[in-house]
């Protein structure tokens, strides 16, 4: 599978993307065109942007911008119910509009966009900076009305909402674009194409939304850090139809510039935890509370704040500062560490050939040896999920990747299932990777089962929980897909804040207990390994990471946890599974 975060875009030039938007004189559809508009004028006021004049013929239009010189431009429009869309660019400029009038209440939303722009980053130690990324969409939205010199401005407007909070569509476009969309928070989404990539990667984006009514909201995302394009559509939440646009590069850097048409279907609700009542979309500001300029979003943009190392650097570092189960933010609600283990010496024999044994004598500490090598001591940490269900980890000091085992052991069914941590990737030295191996215990009054192993599986797919790990820090777990989960920070008043989504993994190990990991490819790159309990709610696990100021970790993590829903998602995958039963 490709991964996700390595999609190689082109860092398009100003001219470049100025050349290609030169040759697209209006969008692309498949659906016929609507001709609603074709000789009509609209005047639109917008309460802080500027006033547009429209004239309008077939398939092409004029505009005078805040009273400014008249500008000829080919143009497409879609209606659904009620609702034109308009969308076109400035001939000439990086620039254009996209326009959503009601045709019923006269009201309007303008979406102006532009590729390129500056952009702020800051990352962890970082001096905040501007970077330009011409292949990217920047977009600014106005609110406003349909102006008419006999009549009063109407006191309502289009607004950001909530409402659209906690929802999943899969969508089908005219053109064969098939997606699953997710809304988990009020500022972003995640998304898994279905039809594009072909892969079972989701992908997150910062996002708006928009009421028009009761059953019509404005969606846009613009796929920041990936390809920069944008997607702005219409939807009609009763007939679940959608009216929209696209604009923007694909991964061969050919320009996407087409109105669409999409049915889809409903898949869920997740639970919102705003107060009941507020209804309110978000008030976005930077990091300080600062205003942001024009089109300005905060994004979290990890590719571009990581800072990577070496291999080498990665050794030197771990030589010096190893830190094994030191706490971090993540441990403030952590399981208590179990001491059952101590005084049971068992082997744990993998399908891969690998026979580990050991000998624990202490809550904190354990001997180990490998297919019969020499003992080795390390730190440890046991704890137990549920009766006789042990997960534990360990570095394996001295090992050429810096090689952490996390565990799980049923001394009930005699299985274990071990994610063997690794760090350095073929791209960034402190990078992590892991291996999922299944098999058995081998211990005085454990049966070790032949065949039967525990799976990977699908059971957790479409489910959200949120994780409490200490007051003020709570995340939500999106399970996307049998591959990836995206992760929401969750706001102070309760609403979905910032999202991003990693490689993912979900074995089964009881009925509702599942060993899962996420791991922050290109972004951080952490390991992060957890035992969900459905029954408990309360998690165990470590993540496993090295950073320059931090040294190599393997640290405790748990949480709180709170079911939020499910999405009806399994059907659209396939999960081929390296569990179930082995043949030897």
């Amino acid at each position: 599978m490709t991964q996700m975060h390595r999609v190689e875009y082109t860092a398009l030039s100003e001219a470049q993307v100025e050349r290609a938007l030169a040759a697209a004189a209006k969008p692309s559809g498949v659906s016929p065109l609507s001709r609603a508009l074709s000789g009509r004028s609209l005047s639109i006021a917008t309460d802080d942007g500027p006033s547009f004049e429209y004239r309008f013929a077939d398939d092409e239009l004029t505009l005078s911008v805040d009273g400014g010189r008249r500008i000829a431009a080919g143009y497409g429009a879609l209606t659904l119910n009620h609702i034109t869309l308009i969308s076109h660019l400035i001939p000439g400029t990086l620039r254009g509009y996209v326009v959503i009038i009601d045709e019923d209440t006269k009201l309007v939303t303008v979406f102006e966009h532009w590729f390129g722009g500056e952009i702020w980053v800051s990352g962890a130690g970082q001096e905040q900076q501007t970077l330009r990324v011409p292949r990217e969409v920047q977009r600014e939205v106005y609110f406003g009305y349909l102006a008419d010199a006999n009549q009063s401005a109407p006191q309502a407007r289009m607004a950001r909402t909530n409402r659209a909070e906690g929802r999943g569509y899969h969508w089908r476009q005219d053109n064969g674009a098939e997606t699953l969309e997710f809304f988990p928070s009020k500022s972003y989404s995640n998304f898994v194409e279905l039809t594009r990539f072909g892969t079972q990667m989701s992908f997150c984006a910062p996002s708006d939304y928009i009421q028009i009514d009761e059953k019509t909201y404005i969606y846009q995302r613009t796929e920041c850090e990936f390809s920069g394009t944008m997607t702005i559509y219409v939807f009609d939440s009763n007939r679940v139809e959608q009216i929209g646009v696209r604009l923007g590069f694909d991964e061969q850097d050919r320009l996407e510039y087409y109105l669409f048409r999409g049915t889809g279907e409903w898949l869920g609700q997740m639970a919102q935890y705003e107060a009941f009542g507020d209804t309110a979309g978000p008030v976005v500001t930077g990091p300080n509370g600062e205003a942001l300029p024009k089109g300005a979003r905060r994004v979290f943009r990890p590719k571009r704040t990581f800072d990577a190392m070496t291999n080498s650097e990665v050794a030197a570092l771990a030589a010096a500062r190893t830190r094994p189960f030191e706490p971090t933010h993540l441990t403030h609600n952590s399981q208590k560490t179990s001491a059952y283990l101590i005084g049971k010496p068992f082997s744990l024999r993998w399908d891969n050939g690998l026979l580990v044994e050991y000998r624990i004598d202490a809550i904190d500490r354990l001997a180990w040896r490998a297919n019969g090598g020499a003992w080795q001591t390390e730190t440890y940490r046991a704890w137990e999920s549920a009766p006789d269900l042990i997960m534990f980890a360990h570095f394996l000091t001295g090992a050429p990747d810096q090689d952490c085992h996390v565990m799980v052991a049923d001394f009930a069914s005699g299985l274990a299932t071990l994610l063997h941590g690794t760090m350095g990737t073929a791209y960034v030295g402190n990078e992590a990777s892991v291996t999922t191996v299944f098999g058995v215990i081998e211990a005085e009054g454990v049966q070790s089962p032949t065949h039967l192993r525990h799976r990977l599986t699908d059971e957790i797919v479409g489910r959200a929980l949120t994780w409490n790990y200490q007051p003020g820090l709570t995340s939500m777990h999106l399970y996307s897909t049998p591959t990836s989960v995206s992760w929401i920070i969750m706001g102070d008043d309760g609403s979905g804040g910032m999202e991003w989504s990693g490689a993912a993994s979900y074995v089964k190990i009881r009925e509702d207990i599942f060993l899962c990991y996420w791991l922050e490819e290109a972004s951080g790159s952490p390991l992060g390994t957890f035992l969900v309990n459905m029954k408990t709610m309360h998690n165990c696990g470590v993540t496993y990471s090295c950073k320059r100021d931090e040294g190599l970790r393997l640290s405790p993590l748990g949480a709180h946890s709170r079911h939020t829903g499910q999405f009806d998602t399994r059907r659209f995958f396939d999960v081929s599974s390296d569990g179930g039963r082995f043949e030897a």
